[in-house]
């Protein structure tokens, strides 16, 4: 996939409003209705508290500090309400202010808080689920998804959908009702004020549809150049080694450049364009309520309208303009939350090919038995990688794959494992189909040491026992004695708590390799699998590691694969494989003597050994 296509969802944008995924998204919300509720009413009133407070103003110039008899006063019937004395009327009228402002900060307070808890919540619920949806989702999903756009899906795709709920839809809701009340007080007061003050709109609106069309390309850009930054950092943050070792690292950053400077230059137009739109928005807000001070004003003069109205008129201007310069910010949110929503729900509408059956069947306690049965398997339709497929394991034998690269023997474990499925023929474990075993149960009997460890972040015990509450302490030192790492934990300051970092940055190949043989030993499994196991290990940990082979098989099935001869030779049973095909099987000396394909690679491994030998001793 190219670099356009590997970021093509990462383009898309969603429309400002979709029924269908809205709905859904509610859904999320069902759990804490109560606090959704208390946050609406809390809204609407601190919205209600917002449009009485520039009333105020006008009560108190009106009534009290430039009474004109004779001109209308919408709002006369207050003074049935409060003292007719000047003085004290204007106390009155502050101490409610006073009260009215602590009411509306408390509101506010609890509304946002109690808004911005509950979309974290529903932020948390929904990583949950996309990381649990993840963890079930078969292995040939992964092959297809680069995991830095996974990562996107539960951090950036849910951080966009957080900042819907708390500053795209509430703020929204929030500002049409302020605008509602504006409007209806406005209307109330004086209609020939009310309809200056929204001569401008037309103009505002034009301007704002300017902006929202080129903001919405920039951040486009912007997510697009993200995405790209992300997967180069990922890819050169992990290939270190290679980039210093071929001295590229000039070469790198002129590349990551290249991107960065893209993600500049998308911001630098986003920059831009905010700082023109704010000022040209303020500017005709200000143009605005310069035509309303002067129409407004030669009314005071004349007499026909109280100079209450215009102070008042004038701050519900300047608060009627503010949502809408929010407008075109807000349409942006909406739109990009819609396109994160419908990534995310794609991502969990993602069937699960493998899962375990509605009714699965007891294992029986055998010791192990393994039978593949004319098995067919093909990870893309009609390439072949295995084909018709068919032996036997018997409890406690150690049976050898063997075979060039690319001849399906790391396919067995996967099939057998369960991370795919047969296309045809059926495997089964002590006569029961694998696809009649809960997944949890039948990996379970496992303990799989792969080519390349995989260790994560915490401490040796932590690695071992991963979480497992069955795998005691004494089952740790145990795993550790019996592959002969014991003596190296002992050196370690912190013991078993040893701290290790990403993917085992501290420790050694072989140190890691043996790890993983002990973390497969302390979940005592049924079935010993080892993949490549000794194949990245130098000598004398591959002597470790033989030396307690012997009892590491002891009581269990096991299963190796490995291209050095010389490790497969005790194994009761040798399976060579060539182009997908099982074609020889035996002990070593039966496969030697019948000078096939597992001859010639003996004979192929033992020459390249006696010139490495020759060329060591010259």
């Amino acid at each position: 996939m190219n670099e356009l296509g590997a970021h093509h969802e990462e383009e898309v944008l969603g429309k400002v409003y979709d029924r269908r995924l809205l709905s859904r998204l509610l859904l999320y919300l069902r759990p804490y209705r109560a606090s959704v509720t208390l946050a609406v009413l809390l809204l609407i009133l601190h919205s209600i508290v917002q449009v009485v407070v520039p009333l105020f103003f006008k009560v108190a110039i009106d009534l009290y500090i430039q009474p004109r008899p004779g001109t209308p006063n919408e709002l006369a019937w207050l003074t049935r309400l409060l003292s007719p004395d000047p003085l004290s009327g204007l106390n009155q009228l502050a101490f409610v202010f006073v009260v009215l402002l602590l009411v509306g900060f408390a509101v506010g307070y609890w509304q946002a808080y109690t808004m911005l808890m509950t979309g974290q919540r529903v932020m948390y619920d929904l990583r949950m689920q996309i990381f649990g949806h993840l963890q079930r989702l078969q292995v040939a999903f992964f092959d297809h998804n680069p995991v830095g756009r996974l990562v996107t899906r539960a951090t950036n795709d849910v951080d966009q959908l957080n900042e819907m709920f708390t500053a795209g839809v509430v703020a929204i809701f929030g500002d049409l009702l302020v605008l509602i009340g504006i409007v209806s007080v406005l209307l109330y007061l004086d209609w020939k004020l009310a309809l200056l003050t929204f001569a401008s709109l037309p103009l505002i609106g034009g301007v704002s549809i300017l902006f929202r069309n080129f903001v919405r390309d920039c951040y486009r850009r912007t997510r697009i150049a993200i995405a790209r930054i992300n997967a180069f950092l990922s890819e050169h943050l992990s290939g270190m080694t290679v980039v210093q070792l071929f001295n590229r690292e000039r070469r790198a950053a002129a590349q990551f450049g290249e991107i960065n400077d893209q993600n500049r230059l998308a911001w630098r137009d986003a920059i831009f364009a905010h700082a023109l739109f704010y000022p040209a928005v303020e500017v005709l807000a200000v143009l605005a309520i310069a035509v309303v001070v002067a129409y407004g004003g030669s009314r005071v003069l004349a007499g026909t309208a109280q100079l209450g109205t215009l102070v008042a008129f004038l701050f519900y201007a300047r608060r009627f303009f503010q949502p809408i310069q929010d407008l075109s910010e807000k349409y942006n949110i909406l739109q990009s939350a819609m396109a994160s929503a419908e990534r995310i729900f794609k991502l969990l509408d993602t069937p699960l090919t493998i899962a375990s059956p509605a009714r699965p069947r007891p294992l029986p306690s055998n010791a192990g038995r393994v039978e593949f049965r004319n098995v067919w398997f093909a990870y893309n339709p009609g390439e072949w990688v295995l084909q018709d497929i068919s032996f036997t394991l018997e409890p406690g034998e150690m049976a050898a794959i063997v075979g060039h690269t690319g001849a399906g023997k790391t396919t067995l474990i996967n099939l057998l494992l369960r991370f795919y499925d047969v296309e045809r023929g059926q495997i089964l474990l002590d006569g029961v189909g694998i696809r009649e075993l809960e997944l949890e149960e039948l990996r379970r009997q496992f303990g799989i040491v792969l080519q390349d460890p995989f260790l994560f972040s915490g401490t040796v015990a932590s690695n071992i026992r991963l979480g497992s509450a069955t795998v005691s302490d004494e089952d740790v030192t145990e795993a550790l004695e019996n592959v002969n790492l014991s003596g190296f934990i002992r050196t370690l300051p912190e013991g078993l708590d040893h701290a290790v970092r990403e993917r085992g940055a501290t420790l050694s190949v072989g140190q890691k390799q043996l790890l993983s043989f002990a973390r497969a030993l302390a979940h005592r499994p049924r079935l010993l699998i080892l993949d490549e196991a000794t194949s990245s290990v130098d000598t004398n940990t591959e002597f470790q590691i033989r030396s307690a082979l012997e009892r590491l098989i002891t009581g269990r099935t096991s299963i190796v694969i490995a291209h050095r001869l010389s490790t497969v030779q005790r194994a009761s049973k040798i399976l060579v494989f060539h182009k997908g095909q099982l074609r020889e099987q035996g002990t070593h000396q039966q496969l030697l003597a019948q000078r096939g394909i597992y001859y010639k690679l003996y004979q192929l491994q033992y020459r390249d050994q006696e010139v490495g030998a020759v060329a060591d001793d010259d």
